[in-house]
């Protein structure tokens, strides 16, 4: 039996962070995807948030523990599991990276928000909000190619699913939002050739995420943006 299940869904970027850290981890691990339109009630009892992921912990003793939140579920994660640390061993630089962790938080809604945006005003708005936290990183940011160095950590885990939802779309759009940006840049292109980058979604992310769009009248959809 697998220690671990990830509760997810296809399409959610937090879940996505989660994976990351268990295949860099070279972790063997159930996947069981719900319908978050239509949650189960056994999910609801155990995600005080109504969210994914949940991470039930297999303990055969004991009894199975569940953690949810994505970012506590990846830092148990790597406090637990064998292999490198996806932080580094300074205390310093460690609660530095924390913060940039944090950061990604309100990134992830402008980007979310400007992918979503339905009329040309909104879209114009979230784009200067999005590029704004970009510029922030790009200052950050060295010779790569991950955020601190050769390294991949748990700030690329992070903000690795964000910059997935760029490939997706049509190329010229994803280009303009990233143009001045190269090292930003730079960075979104070595996340998106990491291996458990690629494998922590379904085959068929970009269709599903594709049609999703669609679905939610997306000006960005067609490519007007």
């Amino acid at each position: 039996m697998n220690a671990f299940t990830l509760i997810s869904h296809p399409l959610c970027p937090f879940v996505q962070r989660a994976a990351i850290v268990l295949l860099e981890k070279g972790v063997d691990f159930n996947r069981v995807d719900i319908d978050l339109s239509s949650k189960p009630d056994w999910f609801l009892a155990l995600s005080p948030t109504g969210k994914v992921p949940v991470l039930k912990v297999h303990r055969a003793k004991k009894g199975d523990a569940f953690l949810f939140e994505s970012v506590v579920i990846c830092e148990y994660l790597n406090e637990t599991l064998d292999g490198m640390s996806m932080y580094p061993a300074d205390a310093l630089s460690r609660a530095q990276q924390r913060a940039w962790i944090e950061f990604a938080s309100q990134t992830f809604t402008e980007g979310w928000q400007l992918l979503h945006a339905r009329d040309a005003a909104t879209a114009d708005a979230k784009h200067t909000a999005f590029r704004e936290r970009l510029g922030k990183i790009e200052t950050e940011l060295g010779i790569g190619p991950f955020f601190s160095g050769e390294k991949f950590g748990m700030v690329d885990a992070v903000y690795a699913p964000l910059f997935r939802y760029f490939d997706v779309i049509e190329k010229t759009v994803a280009d303009r939002i990233f143009d001045g940006l190269p090292r930003v840049s730079a960075w979104r292109a070595a996340l998106a050739d990491r291996a458990s980058v690629k494998d922590a979604v379904v085959e068929d992310y970009a269709a599903r995420f594709q049609k999703h769009l669609r679905q939610q009248g997306a000006l960005i959809a067609t490519a007007a943006i």
